[in-house]
């Protein structure tokens, strides 16, 4: 059995830090050893403590001014937008049917859709992204040629096919009977293989009728332990359209409750404009929100609000995500970055420790997946991140000043990207390395 040994410094984190605060939230070495086993973790702690597991015979890998984190978990990105990202936008509707509509229509041809599915995913690991929540279109070939490289790739995975019957070009339409015959042929043949688990997937309620969400909402019920994905709240305009689409419900949240579509392991894309009942009902619901920072930006869609979403009294799971295309980077260092800057416009001061636990454990709990990912715990899948500490010169000449671990980590999310991505390892093997 091969097992693996790694040396450097290394944080996991614990807790969530919007609850317990920073200091209580992570568990920072200076010198770690990461032993990996059959895709697991089979041992962290001190170097100096447990040198003595290695295994006779097992080379001990060393990284240098570097820190092994858990592998970044991007919670919400569309697969097929990766060929429109740094396309003009001016409001969200606008881009969507510019760019976004006419680019998925190509996502039919199931060759051309695993090219670009080879592109994502070697964008996702030399950014550090171990494991994705995905969107694909309205075809199947899309999904099976999504699912069919990240299989390859042995990466944990999660997606489905658009489900979307009306408001869109004729070309991107399913049928409320279609696209829950088509999903069901999918659950059947990816969700559970490997490392993939399905997402049902309605892009978001104006483009789905009444029909399709109600089917929508029993798809989810027959096949407990999938995932739900949608949009919710991302712009005002969207939030008007929805109001008129739907009037008889309370808010744009609502429409989704009345189908069944609330609950664990349902992420729902931006959440920017959430009511406080809308909040407590994801709360009440254990539902999720992916937090798009980079694309709340470039659409002009509004500032997440941080103290809302992590009330004390009822805090919702929160993950971060890129939101590629309308996002502007696969880094989550980029992610990190811009939530920062989002965070402190609304009052609110987002240390280090809250941004990388956004992208890893608090990731996981968002996707019902801590047990598996998002920490560097003996058992947990050996999905790891290493970073570069000095990967430009500006970061090299800003880490000779740096004090602590929390002050390190804020300069690699403050001035990082994928050049700060030293090597990635999914399940315990080496799948990308800066210096190759």
């Amino acid at each position: 059995m091969n097992t693996t040994a790694l040396r450097a410094s290394a944080i996991t984190f614990t807790a969530d830090p919007f609850l317990v605060g920073a200091e209580n939230a992570y568990h920072y070495e200076e010198d770690a050893l990461i032993l990996m086993e059959a895709g697991k973790i089979k041992q962290f702690g001190s170097f100096e403590k447990y040198k003595s597991s290695i295994p006779e015979g097992v080379e001990l890998k060393t990284y240098k001014n570097s820190l092994i984190i858990p592998g970044f978990i991007d919670t919400h990105i569309h697969y097929p937008q990766t060929q429109i990202i740094g396309a003009f936008g001016s409001q969200l509707i606008d881009w969507l049917n510019n760019y976004t509509f006419i680019a998925e229509q190509q996502f039919k041809n199931f060759d051309y859709a695993k090219s670009v599915a080879e592109v994502f995913f070697n964008q996702c690991l030399r950014s550090g992204t171990t494991t994705v929540m995905s969107y694909c279109t309205v075809h199947p070939e899309s999904v099976n040629a999504f699912f069919e490289v990240a299989q390859n790739k042995k990466m944990r995975a999660i997606a489905g096919k658009v489900l979307m019957d009306r408001n869109a070009p004729q070309a991107l339409l399913d049928t409320a009977q279609l696209g829950y015959d088509q999903s069901k042929d999918l659950i059947k043949k990816w969700h559970g293989k490997d490392r993939l688990s399905y997402a049902i997937t309605p892009r978001f309620a104006p483009t789905s009728t009444h029909e399709q969400l109600e089917i929508t909402g029993a798809l989810w019920k027959e096949h407990p332990g999938t995932y739900m994905q949608t949009h919710v709240s991302e712009n005002l305009g969207e939030i008007a359209w929805v109001k008129d689409l739907f009037p008889k419900h309370k808010d744009y949240l609502d429409v989704y409750e009345h189908y069944g579509l609330l609950g664990k392991r349902s992420m729902y894309g931006h959440g920017v404009h959430l009511s406080e009942r809308e909040w407590q009902r994801m709360f009440e619901t254990q539902s999720s929100i992916a937090h798009c920072p980079t694309s709340n930006e470039f659409l002009g869609s509004g500032l997440f609000n941080f103290e809302m979403a992590k009330n004390k009294n009822r805090p919702v799971k929160i993950g971060l995500a890129t939101d590629v295309g309308a996002g502007t980077s696969f880094s989550q260092l980029q992610s990190m970055n811009e939530s920062y800057k989002i965070a402190q416009l609304g009052g609110f001061a987002l240390s280090s420790i809250h941004g990388f636990y956004l992208a890893t454990l608090g990731a996981a709990e968002s996707l019902d997946l801590q047990d598996k990912i998002g920490s560097l715990q003996g058992g947990m899948e050996a999905d790891l991140t290493i970073l570069d500490l000095s990967s430009t010169p500006l970061i090299d000449f800003r880490m000779k000043y740096c004090q602590s671990i929390e002050e390190a980590l804020f300069i690699q999310m403050t001035l990082g990207d994928d050049r700060s991505i030293n090597a990635v390892y999914i399940s315990g093997d080496l799948a990308y390395e800066k210096s190759r």
